[in-house]
């Protein structure tokens, strides 16, 4: 499996992934591999094609736009 295809997630699973803080819809990032919570200006990590779903481990967003 190339680097490619190991960082690639499942569209089935970003359909049923929310933000665990506001339940919101999240926005796939391909380039930097994070899922976005708009709602809650967080970015969660997506490591080795799994996404790190915990407020703790998420980067926050808007202050580097």
């Amino acid at each position: 499996m190339s680097q490619d295809e190991s960082s690639r997630i499942d569209p089935k699973l970003l359909e049923i992934l929310v933000c665990p803080l506001t339940k919101g819809p999240l926005r796939y990032d391909a380039e930097a591999q994070e899922l976005i919570s708009e709602q809650a200006g967080l970015a969660y990590p997506i490591r080795d094609g799994i996404p790190i779903m915990l407020v703790d481990e998420a980067r926050a967003i808007g202050d580097d736009a």
